[in-house]
């Protein structure tokens, strides 16, 4: 990810997973592998086995997200954005065929288990940047050129 830009939202929902992962998930599988290990042998015992893996992939994501906060930079909604597509809007295309493509533009980090959000980096939010209600735009793609016009631009502060 070599774009570091992300929403006030996006942000506040990073915040809130490294909490929920360091302060009860982390907590919960800790006492779990101690009571798993107590049992005796842990090559054959599953409990801790599994508990064990889980804790390394908490600390792995915790890691990353601490690193993440640090390169971050929250981009707040600015009234001189409206009627442009930048970062942060919604928009909607429409292609010659009236079938609709709406999407958010964010950053990287915001697009995972979200349907209808796009990173600034893929090639249709590129095409959209800067442009207005009623500007077309050609999305290259493996089959070819695919036009779309602009039909809706909003931002929700």
């Amino acid at each position: 990810m070599d774009t570091n830009i992300i929403t006030p939202e996006g942000y506040a929902e990073l915040e809130e997973e490294l909490d929920q992962l360091w302060r009860k998930e982390r907590p919960e599988v800790t006492k779990k592998v101690q009571w798993a290990a107590s049992l005796g042998d842990r090559s054959e015992n599953a409990d801790y086995q599994y508990n064990k893996k889980r804790l390394r992939e908490i600390d792995r994501r915790v890691r990353f997200l601490k690193k993440r906060f640090d390169v971050l930079k929250v981009i707040e909604y600015s009234p001189i954005q409206e009627g442009k597509a930048y970062f942060g809007a919604w928009v909607t295309l429409i292609d010659e065929d009236d079938k609709t493509l709406t999407f958010r533009i964010v950053g990287p980090d915001e697009i995972y288990r979200k349907k209808g959000y796009a990173s600034v980096n893929a090639p249709v939010v590129r095409a959209c940047l800067g442009k207005s209600v009623g500007d077309e735009i050609v999305v290259r793609t493996p089959e070819g050129s695919k036009e779309w016009e602009i039909e809706t631009i909003r931002y929700e502060q």
